[in-house]
């Protein structure tokens, strides 16, 4: 581990995809400054974000956030900075086998996060929701009715099989991305997730354990944890939140 604090670059007023990345920071106690919150005259806030995206920071450049510096290591892509912290943090076994199963299964995590996204914005994400309203209620009813069922019959075997979590019986970060997904689902789509409750049992015990976890607690209780709004991945429309076919 670094002997400098971890730096997380993301927007400063929503969770979005710098949030899988901060929990496994926070599980682990690692220490970090989570730069966009810091005011402006420390450095921080949206300039920063901005400036990072536009190539005007140290470092490779990077498409968008969120953006980890560890060191002299300037990494981007949510996936690998997961990967990466995992590995790092001791939230992955050191076999290879092991190491490359939490990357897959971190990156199925991801998939359904962009495909929960796309239920809000499905035409384009340069649109609004309410210029996209008609689309975005089909592709909800089709994404509750066939898509998040079959994700969750998948991430339930896996549990099954390995004896608890996505890797094995011990938590992986992998296990945190998931916990963050239910989460993010329950938020925008609690009936779905109501409906589809009994087919997962094992998965939703899992996303328990993983808030029961002293350090997720406390970080789900304090003022760092940025509520689930209208502006990230995970968005609740009331015209959305529907029951499955």
């Amino acid at each position: 581990m670094e002997s400098e604090p971890y730096e997380l670059i993301y927007w400063p007023m929503l969770q979005g995809r710098g949030e899988f990345p901060r929990l496994l920071l926070e599980d682990a106690g690692a220490a970090y400054v989570d730069v966009a919150r810091l005011p402006e005259a420390d450095g921080g806030g949206v300039p920063r974000v901005v400036a990072v995206r536009e190539g005007r920071e140290p470092g490779p450049r990077h498409y968008a956030p969120p953006v980890l510096r560890a060191g002299d290591l300037s990494i981007a892509q949510t996936g690998v900075i997961c990967s990466f912290l995992g590995e790092r943090l001791g939230l992955v076994p050191d076999d290879e086998a092991s190491r490359l199963r939490a990357q897959q299964l971190m990156l199925t995590v991801l998939d359904v996060v962009d495909e929960a996204h796309d239920t809000h914005h499905p035409v384009s994400s340069s649109l609004f929701f309410e210029e996209q309203r008609d689309e975005a209620i089909a592709a909800t009813r089709a994404f509750v009715s066939v898509r998040l069922p079959g994700w969750l019959d998948y991430f339930e075997s896996v549990v099954v099989d390995t004896g608890g979590g996505l890797v094995g019986p011990d938590v992986s970060y992998p296990d945190l991305g998931l916990f963050q997904l239910v989460e993010g689902l329950r938020f925008a789509l609690p009936k779905a997730m109501a409906a589809h409750c009994d087919r997962a049992p094992e998965v939703l015990n899992l996303a328990a354990r993983i808030a029961a976890r002293p350090r997720i607690a406390a970080y789900l209780a304090s003022p760092r944890r940025i509520p689930f709004n209208e502006h990230g991945i995970f968005r609740y429309y009331p015209e959305l939140d529907v029951v499955p076919d």
